[in-house]
């Protein structure tokens, strides 16, 4: 799962157009609870409790790396597609891409990208006017 280059993994491309949802300003990891939590409570991911719980966990994972390794202010949304959900993470770090571990031990973390890339449809990042824009687009169901 971690062996091998990251390059295929995280293309340079970029999202389906979406439309109303939710979005947050952050700054600290330590605010990543009550975002969790408002997800869960949001409209925005009405049906099963499955499909929250993915929502979060790739928000979850994309904000947190956005905190701890971008740069700059950190942008998080959630917003439907249409037939889907697409989690957005934009921070400063235009330059730095998107980056899943590699020849590393799982026990030492490094694998939401991996995680996230499993259990999405599509993913990709851009950068524009100094930002960068890591995606991925989760199923309905």
């Amino acid at each position: 799962m971690t062996r091998g280059t990251a390059g295929p993994a995280w293309p340079s491309a970029s999202p389906p157009p979406a439309g109303d949802g939710l979005s947050w300003e952050l700054s600290d990891v330590a605010e990543l609870p009550r975002v969790r939590d408002e997800l869960r409570r949001s409209h925005v991911a009405p049906g099963s409790p499955d499909v929250r719980d993915r929502l979060v966990l790739v928000l979850d994972e994309m904000a947190s790396n956005a905190l701890r390794h971008g740069g700059g202010a950190v942008e998080a949304v959630v917003r439907h597609t249409g037939d889907a959900f697409l989690v957005a993470v934009s921070d400063g770090a235009a330059g730095t891409p998107p980056t899943p571990a590699v020849d590393r031990d799982p026990s030492e973390g490094g694998l939401g990208l991996y995680l996230i890339a499993e259990l999405s449809t599509a993913h990709g990042w851009y950068a524009d006017d100094g930002t960068k824009t890591v995606w991925a687009v989760l199923p309905p169901r």
